[in-house]
């Protein structure tokens, strides 16, 4: 299988490259319009600031190739938050995959410590099992998977996982073959494994 990793200037890439490794996959790191157009399935992970982000993606019409695909893709963290319409972090007009927009965690309470960081559970919009993104079958009702971020999206139409922090908001996203977490499913033990090689078999 071919499997692509969307190149720019974001950290944490590596993490999943590694864990696609663990899964007998060898990707292709690249910020080439033709090889992501080519690849079976493609991610876009990272973790990194959205101005900065999507000026390096917008400068090779990276963004309009991202939104355009039509396999399976996987945003991972920043890369959620970027394929939304628009950011708070730096007024950033982002792919515009989903409708909605990405707000900053405003703490309410002493407790509420910003960037979120740390484990914390999922809970699926659809209360039930007919309607839930494919990317999370085979879990349990409220797993555990690994945070960090500052941002949020608000709960919206395109919600498929929801978790609680300061508010509830998207922990995941499902608008067709787009699939996104907010979570860092390379990060998140055999429950992120198992995210990870359900993308793979969509």
């Amino acid at each position: 299988m071919n499997v692509a990793i969307v190149k720019y200037n974001a950290g944490n890439i590596y993490s999943v490259v590694n864990a696609l490794r663990r899964l007998g996959i060898e990707p292709l790191l690249t910020d080439n319009a033709e090889q992501l157009q080519k690849a079976d399935r493609v991610l876009f992970p990272g973790q990194g600031e959205a101005r900065g982000a999507m000026n390096y993606l917008k400068a090779r019409r990276l963004d309009e190739i991202i939104r355009d695909l039509k396999q399976p893709v996987l945003g991972i963290c920043i890369g959620q938050q970027l394929l939304c319409r628009h950011s708070e972090e730096g007024d950033t007009d982002c792919i515009g995959v989903f409708d909605a927009d990405v707000k900053r965690f405003l703490p309410e309470r002493h407790e509420d410590k910003v960037p979120c960081m740390g484990w914390n559970e999922i809970k699926f919009s659809d209360e039930g099992s007919a309607l839930r993104d494919p990317l999370f079958a085979g879990l349990g009702e409220h797993p555990y998977v690994y945070f960090v971020h500052s941002f949020y999206v608000p709960l919206c139409s395109e919600t498929a996982a929801i978790s609680d922090y300061i508010l509830p908001y998207s922990s995941a996203m499902h608008k067709g073959n787009f699939h996104a977490c907010q979570f860092h499913p390379e990060k998140s033990g055999a429950v992120g494994e198992k995210i990870l090689k359900n993308f793979l078999a969509l």
